[in-house]
């Protein structure tokens, strides 16, 4: 996994290489565009209308951007559409979000660039018409949306990537339930839940639309 994380609450409207997270202006879908980058290389980021983003990528650090929701939801069913998916080195097309009591930073990755995400193995899940390989990771005084923090990630990623320049979706309860079983639960309080692109020492293109 990337050894990033994460993600200071700063309010600052994006520019080509803004570093932070801010609301957008909400609208029928999404009232959350995310938009955050430790500064390497280039990111090339736009906020398009409605559920709709693009983003640019080359010769970066750790990047994330993407759109979704201020509040996550464990029921949520988020549908979206990758008209554009195309990393060049390390990449995660992922639904991405966080929980608080406890801290955790959860993924559903369906699909990735040169690098497939592992960790500590607890089985499988089927949804949406494919498998996910449920792994668990911890990450000791690392950055976080509480600041530097010891928290668990949950991670379930596709056993093959899925195609992408189609309407898809992703059944978040499937995944919160297989976690569940396993004895991975997720914290009470429900931060941001994004469908993001995220990329690490990699170049690329994403167009992704979420609702």
């Amino acid at each position: 996994m990337f050894k990033l994380k994460k993600k200071v609450m700063t309010a600052v409207l994006a520019a080509s290489m803004s570093i932070g997270l801010f609301a957008a202006t909400a609208n029928a879908a999404t009232d959350y565009w995310q938009n955050w980058t430790d500064g390497g290389g280039t990111v090339n980021a736009v906020n398009g209308s409605g559920g709709n983003y693009s983003v640019n990528w080359s010769n970066t650090g750790n990047f994330v951007v993407g759109k979704g929701w201020t509040t996550g939801s464990a029921s949520r069913v988020i549908n979206y559409n990758a008209g554009v998916w195309a990393p060049s080195g390390n990449g995660y097309l992922t639904l991405y979000g966080w929980t608080r009591n406890s801290l955790i930073e959860y993924y559903v990755v369906d699909s990735w660039g040169t690098y497939r995400p592992t960790g500590t193995y607890k089985g499988t899940v089927s949804s949406d018409g494919g498998t996910y390989d449920i792994y668990t990771a911890q990450r000791v005084n690392a950055p976080s949306i509480d600041g530097t923090a010891t928290f668990t990630q949950y991670w379930s990623v596709r056993q093959s990537k899925r195609a992408t320049g189609s309407n898809v979706a992703i059944t978040f309860a499937n995944h919160v339930n297989a976690w569940k079983s396993k004895g991975m639960n997720l914290g009470s309080s429900w931060s941001y839940q994004v469908l993001a692109t995220e990329g690490y020492q990699s170049s690329g293109s994403s167009n992704v639309t979420v609702w």
